[in-house]
């Protein structure tokens, strides 16, 4: 609609012009010619104005309007004589050419001027880029040496367009002194070889002031292969030089400020080649920069550190990550120091990764400190070692020889061990030899008597408990397996485990985990297992009160400690370390023992074994008043020893009924005493921790027995 509204309003106009037009004519009493020549002229600048619908139209009524101003009309349509109908063709057909001739001619020149004004918009855009850029352009005709810039040359060069600037010496004579032979050479050189050629050059203005062109060159050759001209373009570059300036300004501070820093400092490539050492490190070495770069890893650092450093470097730089590496330096008089070397790198806003920076510190001195600390700590453990071996496990016997030779045998292996033996053989101390002996040494040994743990507890204390887990459990607390993680855990008296401990300790040696008493998740543990008893399990096991599937676990690698009264020749050597060590306690001497007390101690069955042994060696130190030691007779209480172990076998193979008779037996027997020469515990065999806790088990009332007692003395 709205160009059905324009070519209306334009075919208004054109009648409205006309009728003026051929109005004035007749006023002016025009001839017919001149209103004709008026008429025509007319209808050419309405189809130069509007559109060939709109000339067509005026064309139309301008032939109605000069005919009807006429009096009497040239032609009249209402009279159909051969003659008017052929005027009327003949001027509609006139002026219908006239209109469609000046239309073709309105477009045809439309369609030229076109290109020209996408041509001058181009021009626009290059002039404006150009001067966003600091970049003009130019054209040397090499025939004539005639130049051609573009308006951004002179603002560059500081020129004026009215100076003489079409001669190429013009603007070689505004290259700076310094660089003009150059650029000439470059020229000239360029000329003959028809290549491109790029240079940057110092040019001086009029003022003085200096600028930086970077200039690039572009050869143009005929058909012939002639060179016929020169274009390119010169940017100014003067922003961009002074800030390389300035940042090169920047690094020669900065690395005189890292020249004089003691520390190492190297700059590596993204890849770790090298790329920069401080004076420092290169004083180290004895070498210059270009040798320090061109030098081989194995020239540089210990034969043994360049192989881990080529082995593992690689990787390191590859992850991205800062890292660290003690290394060994060659200095220039051939010796090694340690250093160690802190490697962190460095990104663009990018993030990508362009330098690696490190600093090196020396740290031989922290090295020979631990070296010493090391040497002293394996010293001084091989002295504990030594002590601790021959006071904890002295003798000279063959059974003693055959425990030794089968604790070396296993140390090193990570095999479960059940060791078995009476009490007081010293069972932990050969758990102990076993952990020191074992690649676990450096880790924890960490032991736990199950008989003198509660029932209720020891899965706690074996496996920890989480907060909440029962009552007074106010926080989480590691187990005995949590702490011995690496290391080796002793469970002495393995005997009276608990029949549901029981099944969670042999979860871990089948499948190295366990769970927190109150907790949901497994925990993964790398523990040795070392049990002991002085039960016979194959009995338990019998008696129901022993898993089988564990006590084959345990039973991997048995070791039985031979009671003292089979090691009489360990009984001297025993009694002169126990002198030797509790005499020195006392700060008194003894020259000598005395025969009859040698010959009592190899005599006695010692039903306590070595602990029983100690204990009336050290009893004796004390009370001894001459050079020659002696032992009371009195304090060897000699006891049926089979009666004894008859006694303790015949409890262990007896059933929890038949084991409470017996106990309540000896408690009756011993008026209620649990502990000590004539307690109970003394009387069937067994540490006093086992027998509470069975009493404990198979609720036994300990006083009942002492009321029997006091009745039998009244």
């Amino acid at each position: 609609m709205p160009g059905l509204w324009r070519i209306a309003a334009e075919c208004l106009l054109a009648s409205i012009g006309l009728g003026v037009l051929t109005f004035a004519a007749f006023r002016v009493h025009a001839t017919t010619a001149t209103a004709a020549l008026l008429f025509f002229f007319f209808i050419v600048l309405i189809s130069l104005c509007g559109r060939f619908a709109t000339a067509l139209y005026g064309c139309i009524l301008s032939v109605l309007c000069f005919n009807y101003f006429f009096a009497p009309p040239i032609f009249d349509l209402r009279v159909h004589e051969p003659r008017d109908i052929a005027l009327v063709i003949a001027f509609s057909s006139t002026g219908l050419f006239i209109s469609l001739l000046v239309s073709r001619i309105r477009k045809r020149t439309a369609a030229l001027m076109q290109p020209n004004q996408k041509l001058r918009r181009s021009e626009e855009r290059l002039l404006e880029a150009q001067r966003l850029s600091h970049t003009g352009s130019w054209q040397l005709d090499v025939v004539s040496g005639v130049v051609t810039v573009s308006p951004e040359i002179h603002q560059i060069f500081g020129s004026s367009p009215d100076e003489d600037f079409s001669s190429a010496e013009f603007w070689i004579n505004r290259i700076h002194p310094e660089d003009r032979k150059a650029a000439r050479e470059l020229v000239e050189q360029t000329r003959i070889q028809k290549t491109d050629y790029r240079a940057d050059y110092r040019i001086v203005l009029p003022g003085g002031a200096i600028k930086y062109l970077h200039v690039i060159g572009h050869p143009v050759l005929n058909e012939s292969g002639d060179l016929i001209e020169f274009v390119g373009s010169s940017m100014d570059v003067t922003e961009a030089k002074q800030a390389e300036a300035k940042i090169r300004q920047s690094e020669r501070e900065l690395r005189q400020l890292l020249d004089l820093s003691p520390l190492h400092i190297t700059e590596f490539g993204p890849d770790g080649s090298p790329l920069y050492n401080n004076q420092a490190a290169l004083d180290f070495h004895g070498l210059t920069l270009e040798e320090w770069k061109s030098a081989d890893l194995h020239s540089l650092l210990y034969p043994q550190d360049a192989e881990r450093v080529l082995s593992e470097g690689l990787s390191k730089f590859q992850s991205g990550s800062p890292f660290e590496m003690e290394v060994r330096l060659r200095r220039k008089d051939g010796q090694y120091r340690w250093f160690l070397f802190r490697f962190n790198p460095i990104r663009d806003e990018q993030g990508r990764l362009t330098r690696w920076y490190a600093a090196a510190t020396d740290i031989e001195e922290r090295k020979q400190a631990e070296e010493r600390l090391q040497n002293e700590n394996v010293a001084l453990r091989e002295e504990i070692d030594k002590a601790s071996m021959f006071e904890e496990i002295v003798g000279i016997s063959p059974p003693l020889q055959t425990v030794l030779s089968r604790i070396s045998k296993v140390a090193p292996t990570d095999s479960s061990v059940l060791i078995t033996g009476e009490t007081g053989t010293g069972k932990e101390l050969v758990a102990r030899a076993i952990h020191r002996r074992s690649q676990r040494y450096a880790r924890a040994f960490v032991s736990a008597n199950c008989a003198a743990i509660p029932r209720d507890l020891i899965a706690s204390e074996l496996f920890g408990h989480e907060k909440g887990a029962f009552t007074g459990a106010t926080q989480r607390r590691l187990g005995r397996f949590e702490l011995a993680e690496g290391g080796t855990i002793f469970l002495d008296e393995i005997g009276e485990l608990p029949g549901e401990t029981q099944i969670a300790l042999l979860r871990v040696l089948q499948e190295h985990e366990f769970e927190r008493v109150g907790g949901t998740g497994s925990i993964r543990t790398n523990v040795r297992v070392i049990a002991a008893t002085n039960r016979d399990l194959e009995a338990a096991i019998a008696a129901g009160t022993f898993r089988s599937d564990l006590f084959y676990r345990l039973n991997v690698f048995p070791i039985e400690v031979p009671p003292l009264r089979v090691r009489q020749e360990d009984i001297p050597v025993l009694v002169e370390y126990f002198i030797d060590r509790y005499a020195r306690k006392a700060g008194k001497s003894f020259r000598a023992v005395s025969k009859k007390s040698l010959d009592l101690l190899q005599s006695y069955p010692w039903p306590g074994n070595i602990r029983e042994l100690q204990n009336v060696i050290e009893r004796s130190v004390i009370v001894c008043d001459t050079e020659n030691f002696s032992v009371d007779e009195s304090w060897l209480a000699r006891q049926p020893l089979a009666t004894e172990a008859n006694s303790r076998v015949e409890l262990y193979r007896n059933l929890p009924s038949q084991e409470k008779t017996i106990i309540e037996t000896a408690l009756s027997e011993s008026g209620g005493r649990v502990f000590g020469p004539s307690g109970a515990a003394e009387k069937l065999g067994m540490p006093r921790s086992t027998l509470e806790s069975k009493i404990r088990s198979l609720k036994i009332d300990k006083k009942r027995f002492k009321t029997v007692d006091s009745s039998k003395k009244n």
